[in-house]
């Protein structure tokens, strides 16, 4: 298990490189690094301000998720959680490795492992599913050159479109069927469908979620039109947004180097196809992942800290305790005797002409006077 997970993370990884090698062999490096150069602070300010209302956003979606799941996750924590995971993101190969972090974090805070990695892989599904559902309706609607290949190809993707609806018929009709049993997948079926029903569709989450999750992807979009902007692209949000849309639905292929690859592969024929420069395409791309970083540069400040917090407990000295002094044991005394009572003799008058001898503590005669009766 071990080894495929490696043999995978390593695919990964190559599969991202090799996108962004072609990419740069078949378009040079000008392109590339037109991306680092066209932004300036106005650029960058905006990616953050756009970066702390989408991460806001997405922690309350969490907490949403989490809550509907019976955990409790306050906005603060998720916040600086959510900060955290989207730096590692894009500073750590793979593009999920924060993610992981977060659901495990919470999962052990809250003692429930599992159900922590279920919350944020639903809350994260919430996003990508409205994501696909907005692209797709994009994409089959406004001229773009997806548009095109689907109208001249209208047969294939029919075909394709009826496949995946009975596909995922066929889906549903066995999750609903394997609740039913008495197995031990069956119970893990019911627990997905009542977590996903308690967590996404529930009438007091589905709303926050769904308007979350919109907003999430405005401010995306957002970002990528700050980035065309600074490249120098004139062209109107309109036909910009089945590109940008299809660069982030890319984004989501889990062969990616911190997110990138697809995503420059992706723009720049998206960008050649639609006649606006596949060098330009790149060019945007390139400045998108730049300020989808800087957005995600305060997670550094929050995973300082609370690196430097963990050592200096680990630092703090323990009390320590006075070292008293060890006393020998003394030996056993043993009781003195005892001794027998000592005799007091009381003189008594003398009575008639026999002198008389008391002791203390023998039975005494009656006396009337001094004399005996």
């Amino acid at each position: 298990m071990d080894v495929n997970r490696s043999i995978w993370a390593w695919l990964r990884l190559v599969g991202g490189a090799g996108i962004l090698a072609l990419v740069m062999w078949r378009l040079g490096t000008g392109a590339f690094l037109d991306g680092l150069r066209v932004l300036d602070a106005g650029a960058l300010l905006a990616a953050l301000g756009i970066g702390a209302a989408t991460t806001l956003l997405s922690a309350w979606r969490w907490c949403l998720v989490a809550r509907g799941l019976g955990m409790r996750l306050t906005l603060k924590d998720a916040t600086a959680d959510y900060y955290q995971a989207l730096f590692l993101n894009a500073a750590l190969p793979g593009g999920i490795l924060g993610d992981v972090g977060r659901a495990v974090r919470h999962g052990k805070g809250e003692g429930d492992l599992g159900r922590g990695v279920r919350a944020v892989v639903l809350e994260r599904t919430a996003g990508q599913i409205v994501l696909l559902l907005v692209g797709v309706a994009v994409l089959v609607s406004v001229p773009s050159p997806v548009f095109d290949l689907l109208a001249a190809h209208g047969p294939v993707v029919a075909a394709v479109a009826g496949g995946a609806a009975v596909a995922g018929a066929l889906i549903v009709l066995g999750l609903r069927r394997l609740r039913a049993g008495r197995s031990k997948a069956a119970g893990a079926a019911r627990t997905g469908m009542n977590e996903i029903r308690a967590g996404l569709l529930s009438r007091r989450n589905g709303p926050g979620v769904l308007v979350a999750s919109a907003a999430v992807l405005a401010g995306h979009l957002a970002t990528f039109l700050v980035a065309a902007r600074a490249a120098g692209s004139a062209a109107s949000l309109l036909e910009l947004a089945p590109l940008l849309l299809l660069a982030l639905i890319a984004m989501g292929l889990p062969v990616n180097i911190g997110g990138w690859g697809p995503r420059e592969g992706v723009m720049a024929w998206a960008f050649g196809a639609a006649g606006l420069s596949a060098a330009q395409g790149l060019t945007i791309a390139v400045a998108y992942g730049i300020l989808a970083f800087v957005a995600a540069a305060p997670g550094a400040a929050v995973l300082v800290v609370r690196l430097m917090a963990r050592r200096t407990g680990q630092a703090v000295p323990q009390p320590v305790r006075e070292l008293q002094p060890v006393q020998k044991p003394q030996p056993a005394q043993k009781p003195a005797p005892a001794m027998a009572a000592v005799p007091v003799v009381v003189p008594l008058p003398v009575a008639r002409t026999i002198p008389a001898m008391v002791r203390v503590g023998a039975r005494q005669p009656a006396y009337s006077g001094g004399v005996a009766a």
